[in-house]
C-alpha cells in the first residue's frame, strides 16, 4: 500500500513508495515543488517545502 502525500503548495494529493524515509526529498508531480518528508504516520506522509540554504560556493 502506497503512502499518501498532500502538496503544501498546490494541494495535489499523490502517492510515494512505502520505503520513503524522513528527510527524503520528493517532488510534487503537479507543480514540481520539492518537498522534504518530516513525519510518517501510518500511510500518511507529512512534508514541508524544502528550504535551500544559500550556498556561496566560495565566492
Amino acid at each position: 500500500m502506497a503512502k499518501k502525500v498532500k502538496c503544501t503548495e498546490c494541494d495535489a494529493e499523490f502517492e510515494v513508495p512505502d520505503d520513503v524515509v524522513v528527510g527524503e526529498v520528493i517532488s510534487c508531480p503537479d507543480c514540481g515543488l520539492e518537498l522534504e518528508v518530516v513525519e510518517i504516520e501510518g500511510d500518511t506522509v507529512k512534508v514541508k517545502i524544502l528550504q535551500v540554504s544559500g550556498e556561496d560556493w566560495g565566492e
